[in-house]
């Protein structure tokens, strides 16, 4: 499910080049997921890895995570 939901997210993801020639990328709805590299591949691949940390700390911290492309995730809580 989770590499279902990343995969779902980076294929939301929008990318631009920069006045400086670098590539930018961003992911709308995932507020922070955001790149900056020198090719767009690699930048594609920073992307990913800022999703990837962020879905971990969201999860940690209890947040609710958008939904990207009908793929939810949540964590349950058992009680203490």
């Amino acid at each position: 499910m989770l590499t279902e939901y990343i995969h779902a997210a980076m294929r939301q993801a929008k990318y631009e080049i920069l006045s400086d020639g670098m590539f930018y990328g961003e992911i709308p709805g995932f507020q922070g997921v955001y790149a900056n590299a020198e090719t767009l591949e690699a930048c594609r691949e920073q992307l990913q890895n800022v999703l990837e940390g962020w879905i971990v700390l969201g999860l940690q911290l209890g947040h609710s995570l958008p939904v990207a492309d009908g793929i939810g995730l949540s964590v349950k809580r058992e009680p203490a």
